[in-house]
């Protein structure tokens, strides 16, 4: 067998609030970092065999950042938390000046030319794309010719008329798709996914 296996993790950070506000709201309770990542070297190690162990060695959060002028109590809050996490899990944090009229244009150009680069680096063997977007396509091939396996992330679930998903492009160009909201009801993964939560009521 060989050594370690090396994770990274790269995360699309509206995609990873919008997931963490729709588990929030259903009372299941704050999606954490630390046990996520042990989910995704679980996982990994399940369908990646033939190492001594599977570590996330680098983990980056990418999103754009807006001003606090419309934003109101309970969000600031909520987007707090987030960032403590993130210190605390050792995720290093990418944030964008946003404007309310501009939007999060740019950011998976942004997004993917810092991951193309850390690919090129050479510290990682498989790549965790935490997203479903099908911009992210050229990269996930990318990364490939590199010599780096690509894992698409994603949460999958409907709430108010929004749909949450990832492209059928993005999942044909990776190596591997996870759904993670697919173990909620998975019998080798329930209880693991019950443990990605902090009790809500410790946030309020």
């Amino acid at each position: 067998m060989d050594g370690i296996l090396r994770i990274g993790v790269f995360y699309d950070g509206s995609h990873f609030t919008y997931a963490q506000n729709y588990f929030y709201g259903r009372k299941l309770g704050w999606l954490t970092f630390q046990p996520f990542h042990k989910l995704l070297e679980g996982y990994i190690h399940k369908h990646y065999q033939g190492f001594l162990d599977y570590k996330v060695v680098y983990a980056a959060w990418y999103q754009g950042l807006f001003t606090s002028v419309k934003a109101d109590e309970k969000k600031l809050k909520l987007d707090r938390n987030r960032h403590h996490d993130l210190l605390h899990a050792g995720v290093e944090t990418k944030f964008y000046p946003m404007s309310q009229t501009q939007g999060e244009k740019g950011i998976d150009v942004a997004m993917a030319i810092d991951i193309l680069q850390i690919g090129m680096e050479g510290i990682m063997d498989v790549a965790v794309l935490v997203t479903g977007d099908g911009d992210f396509v050229p990269l996930v091939r990318a990364l490939m010719k590199k010599g780096v396996t690509v894992v698409v992330a994603y949460f999958g679930y409907e709430e108010n008329g929004r749909k949450s998903f990832a492209n059928e492009r993005l999942k044909e160009a990776s190596n591997y798709v996870l759904d993670i909201n697919s173990l909620e009801t998975d019998r080798d993964y329930k209880s693991q996914f019950k443990s990605l939560f902090r009790d809500f009521k410790s946030d309020d």
